[in-house]
């Protein structure tokens, strides 16, 4: 099987990268702010100190231009993009992507806010932990570390904790991601119930299950994509499952989906290179056996990694199938006229 699954390869590798430069900072009038108020839980080495680096040289542009990459993050952030104009009280978590690797932080991150909040919702953009050291994966629901979604449980809570504050209807919050933030998407959809680490202040009394949930070409969901998983870490794992289950189309067991996994949007190119469509249609399968309300969006041609860039490929007119959706299940005003 080929190793779908490793997103960094796409998100950052092509061609040369520019000199490396000091920790990320989001743009003037933004400030990020540390989720985790103390240590962080579970906390894992890094291959040095976080550093952003910027995608160079043509086969480094993605619709003409660069992308920017931020690594070994070990202090996790979230910053607050409020809604221009009129706001619609719902909020949306983004993780970018990059094989758990890295961050996309300006293609599948603030590219993401600037989309999301003339429509009048709140963006909170999560740094979340990518540590880089040793064999891939290091984050997510795995048996190794779970730091990833232990910082998104956080980020969740944080953001229905503070949602009176900020504006924010606490049961019109939301995540969205891409690749292995699109995983960490469903990661939270399926494991709300109980927190991975210890309370550490009121925050964490608060639900952090999401109210829906937007996973944009996601990996790691399907049962062949977490047997590749299991055996790239440090530490090799078994994947238990039924004798009986889709060699394809099964999921990964540790996405247990209920009935109580929000309404849930995905997309996905068939031809993508890096993450197979069987990762979506896995998920999706899981769903509606669920009985949990979901949206699936397949397009022949596309890739892996366009963010919301336009590319000639129709896919990518994916932000306006959001909004629709979003409307649909009266998360925003819907923009289709009653019949």
């Amino acid at each position: 099987m080929k190793p779908l699954l490793f997103a960094l390869c796409v998100v950052f590798a092509f061609g040369g990268l520019s000199a490396q430069t000091p920790a990320w900072q989001p743009s003037p009038g933004h400030t990020q702010v540390p989720i985790w108020p103390g240590a962080v839980p579970d906390p894992q080495p890094a291959a040095g100190p976080e550093a952003t680096t910027t995608s160079s040289g043509k086969d480094g542009l993605i619709a003409g231009r660069p992308v920017v990459g931020v690594y070994n993050v070990t202090r996790p952030t979230m910053t607050v993009y409020s809604p221009q104009g009129n706001n619609s009280g719902a909020a949306v978590v983004v993780f970018p992507g990059g094989g758990y690797q890295g961050l996309a932080i300006d293609l599948e991150g603030t590219e993401v806010c600037d989309w999301l909040t003339p429509k009048g919702i709140t963006c909170v953009l999560l740094k979340y932990r990518v540590t880089d050291v040793g064999p891939y994966p290091k984050s997510g629901p795995y048996p190794e570390s779970p730091m990833a979604l232990q910082d998104t449980q956080r980020t969740v809570g944080l953001v229905r904790f503070h949602a009176a504050e900020w504006h924010i209807d606490p049961h019109k919050i939301g995540v969205l991601g891409f690749s292995a933030g699109g995983h960490l998407s469903a990661a939270i959809s399926t494991h709300f119930a109980k927190r991975l680490y210890p309370a550490v202040d009121a925050a964490d009394k608060e639900s952090c299950r999401p109210d829906f949930a937007v996973a944009i070409f996601p990996g790691h969901l399907s049962l062949p994509a977490a047997e590749w998983d299991a055996k790239q870490g440090a530490k090799k794992f078994v994947i238990r499952h039924p004798a009986t289950a889709d060699k394809d189309l099964a999921l990964n067991p540790d996405v247990p989906v209920t009935s109580r996994t929000p309404p849930t949007f995905l997309l996905q190119a068939e031809d993508d290179p890096v993450d197979s469509v069987d990762n979506s249609l896995a998920y999706y399968i899981a769903l509606k056996k669920a009985g949990v309300p979901v949206e699936m969006h397949l397009y022949a041609q596309g890739g892996h990694a366009f963010g919301l860039r336009r590319t000639k490929f129709p896919i990518t007119e994916w932000p306006q199938l959001v909004e629709a959706w979003l409307g649909t299940i009266g998360m925003i005003p819907s923009r289709i006229a009653p019949g």
